[in-house]
């Protein structure tokens, strides 16, 4: 058994982070280990930073979402270590990656994010990808940022939609 309850909320994140192609959110991250009741908030948020710090985890923040990855570093200390992690715990993350792997997917593949252009417009930036290609990426100028936050709301609603009338209308 482990001595240090953090070492096991590590390797916890890092399994997860391995068994995706894909970078995690945060609250992704957070909604599974929380709602399996392993730890508790500030704790998590403490392992976060702590694999962050060491470099066994990348974190980048995009608007509001953290994204996560594991690092090769991260998978290295992971493979030594995993042995570590009981195997119910193991089969209980794949079996929660399995159900929901679509949904995680697809969450993190949409982004749209906004920013003040130089000449004193926002950009509103939107990303659609598929497994890590991007379907469609646009950039739209707006005059005032509230209309270049709304913009990206709505493309985490409505990305399919419009992705659909761009390939109907353009081909």
């Amino acid at each position: 058994m482990l001595q240090d309850p953090l070492t096991l909320y590590k390797l916890i994140v890092l399994y997860m982070l391995s068994r995706v192609t894909f970078p995690m959110t945060a609250a992704q991250v957070s909604d599974f280990v929380l709602g399996r009741e392993y730890t508790s908030f500030l704790t998590l948020q403490q392992v976060l930073s702590e694999l962050s710090d060491a470099q066994l985890i990348s974190s980048e923040t995009v608007r509001n979402r953290t994204l996560l990855s594991i690092t090769g570093e991260g998978r290295n200390t992971l493979e030594y270590f995993k042995n570590r992690i009981n195997g119910a715990i193991r089969q209980d993350i794949d079996s929660y990656l399995t159900e929901n792997e679509l949904s995680l997917r697809n969450e993190i593949s949409v982004q749209g994010d906004y920013y003040k252009s130089t000449s004193g417009e926002y950009e509103a930036h939107l990303v659609a990808k598929d497994r890590g290609v991007s379907l469609v990426e646009l950039t739209l100028s707006v005059p005032t940022e509230e209309t270049a936050e709304a913009i990206c709301d709505n493309w985490q609603k409505k990305n399919q939609k419009i992705y659909q009338y761009l390939i109907r209308e353009l081909f």
